[in-house]
């Protein structure tokens, strides 16, 4: 799982990076608003925790232009403002939960682990769908209770599609995620690696949307 942290304080920002770290999150770590907005312009990312007082402006901003482009994406807000009227102002313009400064590691990853099931289904060890399950600590992947063997580029789709259930994932998206710049380049490389992960976890799971990417159904399609 992939999260953003915005965040300027230079000690609370590192004890949840490497909080974050521990649990096996990948975590990107920015201090500023105009960084967090080239990064969320480029690359993909699963929940974002946002602080709202920045060196260069109020979070707010941010989270607003997130929601006016109709983006899902989760946002757990981080702040100093404890007044009844500014965390219902940060839930109100479309903040998934408020966590008020100073907070406790525990509660963080207790939320964060509750944004990530109620987007993606994802506890924080393990992915299932359909009897597919992915213990993220160990890698380890079992369709119907039967051990499959994935290479690391395999494993890395699976787990994308998987914790972005019901949701098309861009070709773009998955070469970025899983692809080396070398096999990225490849016209075909995709195709080669999600023909090879549909014939290891059994046909049914991998839907293609011809023309924009992958999808993994939470529903078998009829």
């Amino acid at each position: 799982m992939k999260i953003l942290l915005i965040e300027d304080d230079l000690d609370l920002g590192n004890g949840v990076r490497i909080a974050l770290a521990d649990q096996g999150m990948d975590v990107v770590w920015v201090r500023h608003l105009q960084a967090a907005d080239e990064y969320l312009d480029g690359e993909r990312c699963d929940l974002v925790l946002l602080d709202l007082g920045l060196p260069d402006g109020d979070g707010l901003h941010l989270l607003a232009r997130l929601r006016r482009g109709r983006s899902d994406l989760p946002v757990l807000i981080l702040s100093a403002r404890d007044a009844l009227q500014d965390r219902l102002l940060g839930l109100d313009t479309g903040a998934d939960d408020y966590l008020v400064k100073p907070f406790e590691l525990a509660e963080l990853l207790s939320r964060v682990r509750a944004l990530a099931r109620r987007s993606y289904g994802f506890d924080g060890t393990t992915l299932e769908l359909r009897g597919l399950c992915l213990h993220v600590p160990t890698r380890r992947v079992t369709v119907q209770g039967r051990p499959v063997d994935l290479t690391a580029c395999e494993y890395v789709l699976l787990k994308t599609l998987v914790m972005r259930a019901d949701r098309v994932v861009t070709r773009r998206c998955l070469e970025e995620q899983a692809l080396p710049g070398s096999q990225a380049n490849a016209s075909n490389s995709l195709d080669v690696h999600i023909a090879n992960l549909r014939r290891k976890v059994g046909e049914g799971y991998i839907r293609t949307v011809r023309g924009v990417g992958y999808v993994i159904d939470q529903e078998p399609a009829r």
